[in-house]
């Protein structure tokens, strides 16, 4: 019977820990909302735009996002721009992902991966 009540608090304690870590997540996201964030995805496209949310699988959703691209090098310009206004950029796609915030913040971003 007692090891069956140190179990359970054992378990409490293990939940408790990781609900406390998710909501430390939470917290250091939250923080990030609506600020820049510059998202390159795999074909070579960057997105700049306004921080909306993301989800649990890691989708990113940018608000008056503009789409920047590669064009011929003939062109004056080496990119080309459009307006494209809120989007969604699926995890898998992403190859990197810039937040316009201090170096702390940043820190605390990377974490978010461990």
């Amino acid at each position: 019977m007692e090891h069956e009540e140190a179990e359970r608090s054992t378990t409490i304690v293990a939940s408790t820990s990781e609900e406390s870590s998710g909501l430390d997540a939470i917290a250091r996201v939250r923080k990030l909302l609506f600020r820049q964030m510059l998202v390159g995805i795999k074909d070579g496209r960057f997105f700049l735009g306004s921080f909306h949310c993301i989800d649990k699988q890691g989708n990113i959703l940018l608000q008056d996002a503009v789409e920047y691209r590669s064009i011929r090098r003939s062109s004056p310009s080496p990119t080309e721009q459009r307006c494209l206004g809120m989007i969604l950029i699926p995890a898998s796609c992403r190859t990197s992902c810039h937040v316009d915030c201090s170096v702390e913040e940043q820190l605390s971003l990377i974490q978010l991966k461990e």
